[in-house]
């Protein structure tokens, strides 16, 4: 009889421990970090205190996730509603950019608009047409080391010394802006980051705009 049988042998019995009770009692295993022997009880003790342990430390890990997302989701509502209050549309761009700035400790910001409807000379308004046909063929948000649009003219003389960059396309029923951030630290936005409070800012930071753009 090999392993496998005595193993499905005793899932298809489990009376057997009950039936043999003291045999089980009397049977010995090695302790699983070495040193004495210890019975079949034991050892299954010391396997439910060690899944206690696993499960401890996963709810630890999704509590602290909490926290911080919660604390995500304060600076993000503080952003909506300082865009949310601005009386025009300067006031609007500095809110955001001074919110993702301040709060979010974001070091370069830069928006583009090019929506027809645009007041003239409004700030922030322009980009090159690598820069709008990149922010079009966004479908979520992008992080990562590479710069994906014109990054010297988004971030002028910083632009050599970025390393990380996030960019959310800016929508109504066309694309008709972008919001890129960026770092000179690697690890700011890396590819592997959660994009859904990214996603939120770009969807009320467009909304927000669209209020003061005529329609095209």
């Amino acid at each position: 009889m090999n392993p496998n049988d005595v193993a499905a042998y005793l899932k298809d019995n489990p009376d057997f421990f009950e039936n043999y009770a003291d045999v089980v009692a009397d049977v010995m295993i090695p302790h699983p970090h070495g040193g004495r022997a210890i019975s079949i009880s034991e050892r299954q003790i010391l396997t439910l205190r060690e899944r206690a342990r696993q499960l401890e430390a996963k709810l630890s890990e999704l509590i602290q996730f909490g926290e911080e997302n919660d604390v995500i989701s304060e600076k993000v509502h503080r952003l909506s509603l300082a865009m949310i209050a601005a009386r025009d549309l300067p006031a609007m761009l500095h809110a955001a950019s001074f919110n993702l700035s301040e709060d979010f400790a974001v070091p370069h910001v830069a928006l583009r608009i090019w929506h027809a409807g645009a007041p003239a000379g409004a700030p922030e308004s322009g980009a090159s047409e690598a820069t709008r046909s990149f922010a079009a063929g966004l479908q979520h948000p992008h992080c990562g080391p590479l710069a994906m649009a014109d990054t010297a003219g988004l971030f002028g003389e910083a632009a050599p010394l970025l390393k990380s960059f996030a960019y959310v396309a800016l929508r109504g029923q066309d694309t008709f802006g972008l919001l890129a951030m960026a770092s000179e630290d690697a690890q700011r936005f890396y590819p592997e980051m959660g994009t859904l409070y990214l996603t939120r800012i770009g969807e009320v930071a467009a909304a927000c705009l669209l209020r003061y753009l005529e329609p095209a």
